[in-house]
């Protein structure tokens, strides 16, 4: 598995409970964009669409850089039902979102991690910078 691009401001605002991978419907441009690193996942996010009777899960945001073509098109995931019904259930609630976390390369082909995921309070992301801030500090001290 080789990871293309890392969504790291996600995993800062935002709790990940579940993760889940899933496949991305891709032109061929954008296939070669991700090969080559040029691709861009922060700011986008995933949201389910009615299309033909049926619940699709969408990427909207990503910026690939492509020479041809729409670089910020919407992309359809693939995803089996009963994930995309484990999905919906919690984003019924409506605390809950869908971020991506990672897109990475398996066997060849493009694959995105997401994760349901609930927003950080702000003081949670204090908490969370300052145990980073103690771990560091923790590792520098060790090392000498």
């Amino acid at each position: 598995m080789k990871a293309v691009h890392r969504n790291k401001k996600a995993t800062f605002d935002y709790e990940i409970l579940d993760r889940l991978e899933a496949g991305i419907v891709l032109l061929g441009p954008e296939i070669k964009a991700i090969r080559e690193g040029r691709a861009t996942i922060a700011g986008s996010y995933v949201k389910p669409l009615l299309t033909n009777g049926m619940v699709e899960m969408w990427w909207v945001g990503s910026n690939f850089h492509v020479t041809s073509g729409d670089p910020t098109r919407t992309k359809k995931l693939l995803l089996h039902k009963t994930e995309i019904k484990k999905l919906l259930g919690k984003l019924s609630a409506g605390e809950y979102t869908i971020v991506p976390i990672d897109l990475h390369l398996v066997r060849g082909k493009a694959k995105l991690t997401i994760g349901l995921a609930s927003r950080r309070k702000k003081y949670d992301k204090r908490q969370k910078i300052k145990e980073r801030d103690i771990e560091k500090n923790l590792r520098e001290r060790f090392r000498d």
